[in-house]
């Protein structure tokens, strides 16, 4: 059992401390050390009321280049905010490689501490939420560091009286930290459960005892020194750190017997059909994207394929039907530099819909199990951690009550290779055709053989994929309005039950 007071006396006899000016120029040596490394790192600071979060991170950032860290004091999420999942706040603050975010509290401000009551039904959820973000992190190299400042409720109770008794200080004491000192007992035995679960090998926590001054202070910049170093230290020798065995995944479907080469691609339509049925989809689903926003449920829309499969006039179809005050477009490119210097689904957490919103993904973060591998961006320990992390992020988001579509439209070699050189012999529709996608049409046997395998990975019982038979451009278009229409209305004849955890 994490015991607070234990930790205390722990950590400080665990560190050695230098001076406090041999401290500050090492951190300032290491922050260089790290740009340099490409290490990025995130330092939490939890703590009591009063325990002095403030003056440590001033302290600690005094003699850092300020072009690279950032500060973030998190209070409680505004209303624009609870319109995303719980950590997308948090997702959009991330560090770039070599740079520095430091958090005046977390995402651990989920949990109760003024009143230190639990409620066990989202408890669990919570700490799902937690450690499956942190090792998300870890994983992908970022360096966590974890730091609790304790007082006693005594010390705690004279800072108080301290701040109320000058009139500038005065209003730094509010309602709820009056509270959590009257709680303190129940506030402690929840913080230690709490950090006792969460203290895991890839983000551990450290707690210092704030009450003992310069000491503490030292005893913050060691502990931030010492792991900086550690991290150089992994890096050289060409190690990982360690993920831990905290990791949660998603439940998966299990893989299914399905092949691209099974799918029949001979369905077609009429033209006269296709008008009149279009239309009629189309009103259907401007009713139920209304519908969608009256109960706030966002809806994501991931449209993967082939090169020339049809994607941009099947979404076209798709947003002619929608209100465009609730929708929005996003093609997704290779990554650019600010994007690659951020763990790949940093840039897809930044564009989710809010409530009651609609995006339409026009490719998505399958790349990284696609492209990136086929044209040696990442290894095969990435891929398939990649899927791990991929569907983590799509079960998050259905808990927080996001409907995801993912269509895969499907055609194939042969009639690509008409569209192709329609496209080549067409003027006008010549900036379409590349000499990327023919070197991709090349490999086109290991796409199919990613494709399989990126289904079977990653069809989930709430983030399935629908194979859209795409030879006939038309009949693709009316069976993907179809399969929307048949998701969404199935989803709000469901009743809300989106745990309140979720929704912030």
């Amino acid at each position: 059992m994490f015991d607070i007071y234990d930790k205390c006396v722990e950590e400080g006899k665990k560190h050695v401390f230098r001076t406090q000016e041999a401290l500050e120029a090492r951190l300032s040596e290491l922050q260089r050390e790290m740009k340099a490394a490409g290490i990025p790192t995130i330092i939490v600071f939890e703590g009591w009321s009063a325990s002095g979060k403030g003056s440590r991170i001033s302290r600690l950032i005094y003699h850092l280049d300020p072009r690279g860290f950032k500060v973030f004091t998190m209070v409680k999420p505004d209303d624009e905010e609870k319109r995303y999942p719980v950590m997308h706040r948090y997702w959009q603050r991330l560090p770039a490689k070599g740079n520095i975010t430091i958090f005046d509290r977390s995402w651990y401000r989920c949990f109760d501490f003024v009143e230190g009551k639990k409620n066990k039904d989202t408890e669990d959820r919570k700490f799902h939420n937690i450690l499956d973000f942190e090792s998300q992190l870890t994983s992908e190299g970022y360096l966590l560091i974890k730091i609790f400042l304790h007082i006693s409720a005594d010390e705690q109770k004279k800072r108080f009286n301290k701040l109320k008794s000058v009139k500038s200080t005065s209003w730094r004491i509010k309602k709820s930290d009056l509270r959590q000192n009257e709680n303190y007992v129940k506030v402690y035995r929840l913080l230690c459960e709490v950090l006792d679960k969460t203290n895991t090998p890839n983000a551990p926590w450290h707690a210092v005892n704030t009450a003992t001054g310069d000491e503490a202070t030292a005893q913050v910049f060691s502990i931030v020194i010492e792991a900086m170093e550690h991290a150089l230290e992994q890096k050289s020798r060409g190690l990982a750190l360690d993920p831990g065995s905290a990791t949660v995944s998603a439940p998966v479907r299990p893989q299914v017997s399905l092949s691209l080469k099974d799918i029949d691609l001979a369905s077609a339509v009429s033209d006269k059909s296709y008008k009149k049925r279009l239309k009629a989809l189309q009103e259907q689903l401007f009713m139920l994207q209304n519908e969608l926003y009256r109960r706030k449920i966002p809806l994501v829309i991931v449209y993967e394929g082939w090169d020339a499969a049809g994607k941009g006039g099947n979404i076209k179809r798709v947003a002619q039907a929608l209100d465009p005050r609730g929708y929005e477009v996003i093609p997704i490119s290779a990554p650019n530099e600010e994007e690659r210097s951020h763990h790949f689904l940093w840039r897809f957490w930044r564009v989710l819909p809010k409530t009651g919103h609609t995006t339409i993904f026009d490719r998505s973060w399958y790349g990284r199990v696609m492209v990136e591998p086929i044209e040696g961006f990442i290894n095969d320990e990435q891929r398939l951690k990649a899927y791990d992390e991929i569907n983590r992020f799509e079960y998050s988001l259905t808990q927080f009550g996001t409907i995801v579509i993912k269509f895969w439209l499907h055609i194939d070699s042969d009639e690509q290779l008409v569209r192709f050189t329609a496209r080549q012999n067409t003027p006008s529709k010549q900036w379409k055709i590349t000499d990327e996608d023919w070197r991709n049409r090349s490999k086109w046997s290991q796409y199919e053989a990613a494709v399989d395998e990126m289904i079977a990975k990653t069809n989930t019982p709430d983030a399935p994929w629908i194979i859209i038979e795409s030879n006939d451009k038309k009949y693709a278009r009316l069976r993907t309005l179809e399969e929307l229409i048949a998701i969404i209305e199935k989803r709000l004849s469901q009743k809300d039950n989106v745990p309140e955890d979720y929704r912030q």
